[in-house]
């Protein structure tokens, strides 16, 4: 019976913090992040990060992770994510690093609370072949070769 009045009184308690449980962030909106063309070509329609400070690549048994922090121009860029560029020389793997603007004007404050970072596993399979690794952001780009 204690165990029961005690998750009444919990979920009395939180539901009062903004309309259900756990009630911190409103409602989602749906944000598009791909578009597609005409042709039927499927677009990333997310911006490239402003600057790339950091490359690594982590050798697994089963591939490579590559590991990439960027800074944004003002902080609340999300949705960061390493997308695969086919284009250019078949020997270099290379990503642009792609993310979402704020909806919100944001604060531009440290450069660390504007950091991003991502990272992807990319298969021994599709490393066969590459020199270079590189990930391009809209004012600099970073490559890492074996």
């Amino acid at each position: 019976m204690g165990r029961i009045l005690i998750a009444l009184l919990l979920a009395g308690g939180l539901s009062g913090c903004g309309g259900g449980p756990l009630g911190l962030f409103g409602r989602s909106n749906e944000v598009p992040t791909r578009a597609v063309t005409p042709e039927g070509r499927v677009v990333d329609t997310r911006g490239l990060i402003e600057e790339i400070e950091t490359l690594s690549v982590m050798q697994t048994p089963t591939g490579a992770v590559i590991r990439a922090t960027g800074v944004a121009p003002v902080q609340g860029f999300w949705e960061g994510e390493l997308v695969r560029d086919e284009a250019g020389d078949p020997s270099v793997l290379t990503y642009a690093f792609r993310v979402i603007p704020p909806q919100e004007p944001a604060a531009v404050s440290t450069r660390r609370s504007r950091e991003v970072t991502v990272a992807t596993m990319v298969p021994n399979n599709d490393l066969a072949g590459i020199r270079e690794i590189r990930v391009i952001g809209a004012a600099n780009a970073r490559a890492v070769g074996r």
